[in-house]
């Protein structure tokens, strides 16, 4: 199997496999030098060499040329510091051109020799004049690349409904689908101002629960659906997927009714956290073990004196008889003997 290092180029950002080219003591942290598509790049790596399928892999892998040196990490710093001003000029010299367009971020390569302006706009662009005029006044190599909302949020960073930074800005590396059936299945207002995050659209955070939510539901019984309960047959009116339970409508006498909440717990759970244990399977079986034998003996004991309780008496044979010794005679048969 191919061995690979993982490399990311910006924080919480997709990790890139690369050949690591003589560096298999490469650890998580470090900054390396890679060639890529668009030339020599500044990352991190993310996870040390490894092997994994041939599968995973699509194309041939680039190289890491060599770690960073301090010089390559003052130049990254220069370049960092630029960033804000060439965000500036771009978003000027687009509205000066008439361009409904608004630039997000821009990212300089470490040694300065192209840029990268980010923009989000809701349609397609013609930005050929825009970049004709920033490549005279920044003397590089420009690159635009159109952006969605996520990724504009991404970018940006900000705080969340839940007080919390942003997922996508903080450990979500990559995007996940989500649709508005998650919020249906974990019984969520399907109001937009209730689902939708800072980006405006759906909350990311609505797929994190959702395997829960469905393997819960599948165990339930469903809305409207008939179940007995201690009080009686009723009508499930709610799914408390937390609780384990359902909320049953129960029609009393007359024209009375009743709420009852229902227990279902989940039979994974019946053993607690020990569940599945290895440890807990094997004290189980030893246990069974030294404790079965003993059982049976005592309901063999129990079993033997009910038989011999419940047997009959039966009458003595001949053998025992002629085994009978004289003393042992009746006063009856003593007292024939003696009339003779």
């Amino acid at each position: 199997m191919p061995l690979v290092v993982g490399v990311a180029f910006q924080p919480v950002t997709k990790v890139y496999y690369f050949d690591p080219a003589g560096h298999e003591d490469l650890q998580p942290g470090e900054r390396v030098v890679v060639e890529t598509s668009r030339g020599r790049t500044l990352g991190q790596v993310v996870f040390p060499p490894r092997e994994v399928a041939p599968n995973e892999i699509s194309g041939t892998l680039k190289p890491v040329l060599r770690r960073a040196t301090a010089w390559d990490m003052v130049q990254r710093d220069q370049m960092a510091h630029k960033e804000p001003e060439t965000r500036a000029i771009c978003q000027e010299r687009a509205r000066a051109l008439g361009l409904d367009m608004k630039v997000v971020r821009t990212e300089y390569s470490f040694d300065g020799s192209s840029v990268i302006v980010y923009f989000v706009a809701e349609q397609r662009i013609d930005f050929r004049n825009l970049v004709h005029e920033l490549s005279q006044i920044l003397h590089t190599r420009v690159e635009m690349r159109q952006v969605g909302v996520r990724d504009q949020a991404k970018l940006l960073g900000g705080y969340g409904r839940c007080g919390r930074p942003l997922c996508c800005s903080s450990w979500l590396r990559e995007f996940a689908p989500v649709s508005i059936k998650m919020a249906k299945t974990q019984d969520l207002p399907l109001n937009a101002s209730e689902v939708s995050g800072v980006c405006g659209r759906l909350l990311c955070c609505l797929s994190y629960e959702n395997d829960l939510y469905a393997a819960a539901r599948q165990r339930m019984p469903k809305l409207n659906s008939v179940i007995d309960t201690p009080k009686g047959p009723g009508k499930v009116k709610q799914i408390n997927v937390l609780r384990n339970s359902v909320t049953v409508l129960v029609e009393g006498p007359g024209e009375t009714s009743e709420y009852v909440e229902v227990p279902f717990p989940d039979p994974t759970d019946a053993a607690g956290p020990c569940a599945g244990c290895p440890k807990r399977s094997a004290a189980l079986a030893t246990s069974e073990a030294e404790v079965g034998p003993a059982e049976e003996e005592e309901e063999t004991e129990e079993i033997s004196e009910e038989i011999v309780e419940a047997k009959p008496q039966q009458p003595a044979t001949a053998a025992a008889k002629a085994a009978r010794p004289a003393g042992g005679q009746s006063k009856r048969s003593r007292s024939r003997r003696r009339r003779r």
